[in-house]
């Protein structure tokens, strides 16, 4: 089998594509033969070496990789919900960018027959995320304010269309006019630009009486307004530090900048908190795959949804396996809209 190997931290040449033989099929797992792999903003961080959990649960090598979509190759003895060759998509904790994983059944599904092999592996991150932070996190009920940052990535349409799935009025935040009409095509109540705009007033314009739940993956750029544009009982949650992220160039660390941003960082009181009556909720995915009743929840939620349409599958742009480096470059420009997905053999 082939897989990228990242043996040390460091910019997109560390990207190696590898043979390798096929990893051992373990008691209550599933083999999945690879179609197509989901690129995170979380695959960039693994690679720089500032992923806290890819130190934790695997070190160097690493091959990054939380989601994929393929067809049930073989599958554990004690496994009974699966048969060989059908399609299914499944997370992994790192691991993914393979043509082949395998992984514990709990963590495969079927996903929707309509769907193709690269629009499967783009589902499982983003509304997965979404669904944590929104749902199960904060909480969101009908009729609530949403602020979605990033509104056009994949984890922003996620929380857009889960947002609206919920009865919600969503106001999406973008940079660049290009990622507008997307945005608007998933039914979001007003879409910013805050290229174009002064987008902190916008928001404020759209909520005057403010948001009642802000989801915000940048970090320093806009966490501290995202906080002061909450209502009463509000709720920031905080999934990523994108803005902690090289853009462009080697795809390296730029320490200086991490060592500044992280100064900047706003540090939330539980004083002011209390008296300003708002919350702060942050997570990590990668940590919850020992979680298997939440992501269980999670995909029993979804994927119900996905079926009758309500949550559509994120338009994507496709990179062969041996081109993870210039992905992974693409997604830190933060110019793309929806999903990069990696191809195996096609």
């Amino acid at each position: 089998m082939q897989k990228i190997q990242i043996d040390a931290a460091g910019g997109y040449e560390r990207l190696r594509l590898v043979e390798v033989a096929s990893p051992p099929l373990r008691p209550g797992q599933v083999r999945v033969a690879v179609r197509a792999i989901g690129v995170n903003f979380a695959d960039c961080a693994v690679r720089m070496g500032l992923y806290a959990s890819a130190k934790r649960y695997v070190g160097w090598p690493i091959t990054p990789g939380f989601e994929v979509a393929g067809t049930v190759a073989e599958i554990a003895p004690d496994v009974a919900d699966f048969r060989v060759g059908e399609p299914v998509l499944a997370l992994s904790r790192f691991g993914a960018y393979a043509s082949e994983v395998a992984v514990p059944a709990t963590q495969v599904v079927r996903y929707p027959a309509a769907w193709t092999p690269e629009q499967a592996a783009g589902f499982a991150v983003p509304y997965l995320t979404a669904w944590y932070g929104l749902c199960h996190l904060a909480g969101a009920r009908r009729g609530q304010v949403l602020l979605v940052h990033s509104a056009a990535g994949g984890v922003g349409q996620a929380l857009v269309q889960l947002g609206k799935a919920l009865g919600c009025k969503v106001i999406g935040v973008v940079r660049g006019a290009h990622k507008l009409a997307p945005v608007r095509a998933l039914g979001c109540d007003a879409v910013i630009d805050k290229g174009a705009e002064n987008w902190l007033a916008a928001v404020k314009e759209a909520a005057p009486d403010g948001v009642d739940i802000a989801l915000d993956a940048n970090g320093v750029e806009t966490l501290g307004d995202s906080y002061r544009l909450l209502a009463p009982a509000g709720k920031l949650v905080v999934y990523g530090f994108a803005t902690m992220l090289s853009r462009g160039g080697n795809g390296r660390p730029n320490w200086l900048k991490l060592a500044w941003t992280w100064l900047r960082t706003p540090r939330f009181n539980p004083l002011d908190l209390t008296t300003e009556n708002k919350s702060v909720l942050a997570f990590n995915l990668s940590f919850l795959f020992d979680k298997t009743e939440v992501l269980a929840e999670a995909l029993q939620f979804l994927l119900p949804l996905a079926e009758a349409g309500a949550l559509k599958p994120l338009a994507t742009r496709t990179f062969a396996l041996a081109q993870a480096g210039e992905a992974q470059r693409e997604l830190e420009t933060g110019a793309t809209v929806g999903k990069l997905v990696l191809t195996v053999g096609q």
